[in-house]
């Protein structure tokens, strides 16, 4: 696994989002096949590992704790906190207090000392972003941080955090149906030196071609709920998937590893984290990592899935009021 930077934090150049393991996509029975899925990431040379607070309320870090056990030092630890659910809907918080309590907590679940990469996970409108980055910024002076990120934020909120302590990573989502952050975000990232992680690179797993209805998914996955995957939009955003299917075919890779690809070929300061608790899938996606795209390939991914051609918003209204601020 070749290696990329983050700022000054070293990384594999793909890592792995755990969060799937425990919350959002089907059932989570199955713990010993998570743990295998990380300990066969670790041997595949994937260092980062990211996860959050609010998945599954902590049982996603305690799962990562225990799969790190006695193998801390091969791993970029990455948590996040800052989302709170009130009556359904997605809030944040980032007092100082708040911060540091959460960092604590983190701590004990992961069951480490440090956090290598420690994001706010959405920015607190009633808080000024200055107060969550000062603590952050005592959080590292004490040691218990090495590095801090932020997520879904604004360019204006990125600035911010970065005047009061270094911004190591933006974590936004970013894919060939979501490519918001391009603009003027991606371009405020660049220019302070920040890292980009995308998260849901493979679209939440529409992008591979796995799900062609919605009766495919389980009871309480949370695309059932998602307006990309409702009826009507689902058939439209298909049509983006077989193209980009045939494209994949001409090439001798599957539509996700292309997907993760064109991700990947973004730059050089492109960590993706595309989620899975299958080992088979994350072998599939790992070997992304080796494909080369020339100009004629990255035109034809393009025209394959058009930026505007996307059908249906990124979250419902309970999620979206969070969602990059």
């Amino acid at each position: 696994m070749i290696t990329k930077k983050l700022g000054e934090l070293e990384v594999s150049a793909q890592g792995l989002g755990c969060m799937g393991m425990s919350q959002a996509y089907g059932t989570f029975e199955n713990e010993a096949e998570s743990v295998a899925t990380i300990h066969r990431a670790l041997e595949l040379g994937v260092t980062l590992l990211d996860t959050a607070n609010v998945y599954a309320n902590g049982v996603n870090e305690e799962l990562v704790g225990r799969a790190i056990a006695g193998r801390r030092d091969e791993v970029v630890l990455a948590t996040k906190f800052g989302i709170v659910w009130t009556d359904g809907a997605m809030g944040a918080r980032g007092d100082a207090a708040y911060v540091k309590e959460c960092c604590e907590a983190s701590l004990r679940r992961l069951g480490v000392d440090h956090i290598d990469l420690y994001y706010q996970h959405r920015v607190d409108p009633n808080v000024p972003v200055e107060e969550t980055w000062g603590a952050l910024a005592e959080l590292a002076a004490e040691g218990k941080i090495r590095y801090a990120g932020i997520s879904e934020a604004s360019a204006e909120s990125i600035r911010r955090a970065h005047a009061v302590f270094p911004v190591t990573a933006l974590q936004s989502e970013w894919s060939l149906w979501t490519r918001g952050i391009e603009d003027e975000i991606l371009g405020t990232a660049r220019e302070l030196g920040i890292g980009i992680v995308p998260f849901s690179p493979l679209g939440r797993g529409f992008l591979t071609g796995s799900i062609k209805s919605l009766s495919e998914l389980p009871e309480g996955d949370m695309r059932r709920g998602m307006p990309r995957f409702d009826e009507g939009n689902l058939e439209r955003n298909l049509l983006i998937v077989e193209a980009l299917r045939k494209v994949a075919e001409a090439k001798g890779v599957t539509a996700g590893q292309l997907a993760l690809a064109w991700v990947q070929h973004q730059g050089d300061d492109v960590v993706p984290i595309p989620g899975t608790k299958r080992r088979k899938y994350l072998e599939e996606n790992v070997a992304s990592v080796d494909i080369r795209l020339s100009e004629e390939d990255i035109k034809a991914i393009e025209e394959a899935s058009p930026a505007d051609a996307v059908a249906g918003a990124r979250y419902p209204e309970r999620f979206a009021r969070a969602a990059g601020k």
